[in-house]
């Protein structure tokens, strides 16, 4: 959709791109929630991610620590990076920090490469 918006010329790149990584930084906020309370909360039916990727993206969180939030932006593993950071109960201000970075330079990526196609 934010490509689509830029390459239309709907709206401020610039704004777009900061509701993009707030919006999504916050929905991210809702994972690190739900990692606080993963014991009791894992075996429900609609929680979001599956064991199997879960136990993936802890192995990764334990090996390279709170680094690995600049990555919650990747598809599938993103989410549980960020269930993973809850769980390990990271600093909800580093948590903010480092998911906020990572989402951004996604978000300026898709606005610069949408930028360049109407150019």
């Amino acid at each position: 959709m934010l490509a689509g918006l830029i390459v239309s010329g709907r709206g401020d790149p610039a704004l777009l791109l900061a509701v993009a990584t707030i919006g999504n930084t916050l929905g991210s906020v809702v994972n690190w929630s739900l990692g606080r309370s993963i014991d009791t909360l894992r075996t429900r039916r609609w929680f979001p991610v599956s064991p199997e990727r879960y136990e993936q993206a802890s192995r990764t969180f334990r090996r390279f620590g709170e680094w690995t939030l600049l990555f919650a932006w990747l598809p599938v593993i993103g989410d549980a990076f960020t269930l993973a950071a809850g769980a390990a109960r990271v600093h909800l201000a580093v948590f903010l920090a480092l998911v906020a970075i990572g989402k951004a330079a996604r978000y300026a990526v898709i606005v610069a490469g949408g930028l360049w196609a109407i150019a």
